[in-house]
């Protein structure tokens, strides 16, 4: 494996899991010797050690917004980590709600982690990690890597961000859920990958005779708050970036709607690599 590379742990975008579906939302990227998370959806802790990555080692992670399918695992990540024996510091970047779920979470499980401590001599988790909240005006700084954010259009949540990580000459960008937005293409401007979530609007209509909701709020926010595949093609074109990978699909799991469709809804607005997402996907940098 390339040193350099990002992995798609889970490419399905939705909190909902079915048999034959792909696991929610969550990422690995390792750029010039680090190694970050980026999103912790249902499924996380499984994708990273299908990666040969030990749990314990992971010691930054990005949250982009407090839609379930990119954080529900973040507590009992952090926690399976800690019971495979992590004993040093975790950073968790997200926006300010995070620490809320953070919270919780701990008191939640606090008669476990008291008794692991007493019994198994484990350091307190609760010492181990740290919350930080993301300042799209801030570039973040880990070393030579640097973390870049902006807000993006996903409605009705405000603190939602694309992410650009930077090691040296090579950057790689995870656009995190959103509406179609040019401003993104100034954000993304050259990066060797351009991680973008999608949906195949032919699909939608299928999807939501489904999933079977009472009305047509759920269609609306698609609409509202993600991007066409065809759309984040022309982004990725707008921008320049060396790459294209689509993940966080809408829908991931429909057997009438498969790689042809995908490829032919980008095909006219985008001529370079591709990588459709699908679930421990590795693309090199």
């Amino acid at each position: 494996m390339t040193q350099d590379f990002v992995a798609l742990l889970g490419t399905k975008g939705g909190p909902a899991i079915r048999p034959g579906s792909t696991m929610p939302t969550s990422n690995l990227l390792s750029l010039g010797g680090h190694r970050v998370v980026v999103d912790c959806g249902l499924g996380v802790s499984r994708g990273l050690i299908d990666q040969n990555v030990r749990l314990q080692d992971v010691d930054l992670i990005f949250v982009t917004h407090m839609h379930s399918d990119h954080y529900l695992e973040l507590g009992p990540l952090l926690h399976t980590a800690w019971t495979a024996g992590k004993k040093t510091p975790a950073h968790i970047w997200g926006p300010s709600g995070l620490r809320a779920y953070w919270s919780g979470f701990l008191q939640s499980m606090a008669e476990d982690i008291d008794l692991r401590i007493e019994d198994e001599g484990r350091p307190d988790l609760r010492s181990l990690i740290t919350l930080h909240e993301i300042t799209p005006d801030q570039p973040m700084l880990f070393g030579d890597l640097t973390v870049q954010a902006m807000r993006v259009l996903h409605p009705p949540l405000i603190d939602c961000y694309a992410l650009r990580f930077t090691v040296g000459e090579k950057s790689v960008v995870f656009s995190g859920d959103t509406a179609f937005y040019p401003a993104l293409a100034d954000f993304a401007l050259g990066a060797d990958l351009l991680v973008h979530e999608a949906m195949l609007g032919d699909a939608l209509p299928a999807l939501m005779a489904r999933i079977g909701n009472a009305d047509d709020r759920l269609m609306k926010h698609w609409l509202q708050s993600h991007t066409l595949a065809a759309d984040a093609a022309r982004l990725a074109t707008m921008a320049g970036v060396k790459a294209l990978a689509l993940n966080h699909l809408i829908p991931s799991d429909d057997p009438a709607y498969g790689e042809p469709e995908w490829r032919a809804s980008v095909a006219p607005h985008w001529g370079g690599p591709f990588h459709l997402g699908r679930d421990g996907l590795v693309i090199p940098i």
